[in-house]
């Protein structure tokens, strides 16, 4: 895939989608092929970092010691004390209306047992953990602004149990071009994490909230296959 082909398929889904009164998002479909998703080293899990906002609004809270307390009060959108982990565990309803308000969570790393023994059985299966792979596990004396900035940026790619990836990628008052650079950015990240690299895509949809699938490199409006 090129970038005038995703600049095509993109002005066809905003041209094709019925006005609303509302911004409308546009997303991006990715199906994959020839992998078989019950091998380990087949599956796609990776974070990348995007050069344009996606124009939604990402909530950041902080899970950290007396070290960060100060600095995440003042720099995350909210912030749970270690001294609180007991509340919390004692509640799974408060836990998960936190994972369900916030898109990332970043922790101190000397916490990380005590996160996952408060927050795990909710947090995991939602793909909610700090993960160090997109730098939300850091150290007592990290500087949080920083890492908010990087994770407002931040993308999670994963195809584990199901071959379709779907994910915001802008919206429709955007800049094309920035939209563009969005899914060209995600694009070139997946396949270099493929083992056939561009082989292994099947296809790749964009489309509006309320407007139809469009294929990339294809004039005709088409269903995303499941």
């Amino acid at each position: 895939m090129d970038k005038q082909l995703a600049m095509k398929a993109l002005n066809r889904a905003k041209t094709s989608s019925p006005k609303r009164n509302f911004n409308q998002s546009v997303d991006m479909i990715i199906t994959l092929k020839d992998l078989d998703l019950k091998k380990p080293d087949n599956q796609v899990d990776f974070f990348t970092q995007l050069h344009f906002s996606r124009g939604k609004e990402v909530k950041i809270c902080g899970l950290v010691g007396p070290e960060l307390k100060e600095n995440s009060t003042k720099e995350l959108d909210f912030t749970i004390n270690a001294d609180q982990f007991v509340d919390y565990a004692k509640d799974k309803k408060a836990i998960k209306k936190i994972a369900e308000e916030f898109d990332f969570f970043i922790a101190q790393g000397n916490l990380m047992g005590k996160v996952a023994q408060t927050f795990g059985r909710v947090f995991g299966p939602r793909n909610k953990m700090p993960n160090p792979k997109s730098g939300a596990v850091v150290t007592p004396n990290a500087n949080l602004a920083q890492v908010r900035d990087r994770l407002k940026m931040t993308v999670r790619v994963t195809a584990k149990t199901s071959l379709q990836y779907q994910t915001l990628v802008g919206k429709s008052d955007m800049k094309d071009e920035e939209v563009v650079d969005n899914i060209m950015t995600i694009y070139d990240q997946l396949i270099h994490h493929l083992p056939g690299e561009k082989n292994n895509i099947k296809s790749i949809f964009l489309k509006t909230t309320m407007g139809p699938a469009i294929k990339v490199g294809s004039d005709k409006n088409e269903v995303a296959e499941k």
